[in-house]
């Protein structure tokens, strides 16, 4: 069977999923296991620096702040580069959330909807027929 190149998203998530998995072990344990369980096969490609899903539970700055040591490491093909990148990232996003709680519900300044939900009701409230308005609040609120 044909191993697969795994993305930076996939190298992270396999650091969550160790984290996960060993509570107990701390960051150089699991950039340790990372590098173990990595080296020897592909270099992740590239192109796709990012890790989508970290969006919603830090801001960029945090998620994103090991990928330049993950470009890095994948650069000179070096996978203790690209465990420090992702655990450099996994960190930042773990001490955001424990400090701060989950993004987007503390203040307006991280909330995505300020300034969208007032648009969105003048919107609605002008284009939309009261009768259709009035079925979507109604199963908005069941």
């Amino acid at each position: 069977m044909e191993q697969q190149t795994p993305t930076v998203a996939d190298i992270f998530r396999r650091a969550q999923a160790l984290r996960l998995e060993h509570s107990d072990w701390n960051y150089k344990q699991i950039k340790q296991a990372l590098v173990k369980e990595f080296s020897g096969g592909e270099f992740p490609p590239l192109y796709n620096l990012t890790i989508p899903e970290q969006d919603a539970r830090a801001p960029e700055e945090d998620w994103s702040a090991g990928l330049s040591l993950v470009r890095r490491g994948i650069q000179f093909q070096d996978w203790n580069e690209i465990g420090d990148g992702i655990i450099l990232s996994l960190e930042q996003t773990e001490n955001y959330e424990l400090q701060h709680g989950a993004d987007g519900d503390r203040d307006d300044w991280h909330n995505r909807n300020v300034g969208i939900d007032e648009a969105l009701e003048k919107g609605v409230g002008k284009w939309m027929p009261d009768e259709l308005r009035n079925l979507i609040e109604g199963q908005n609120r069941k």
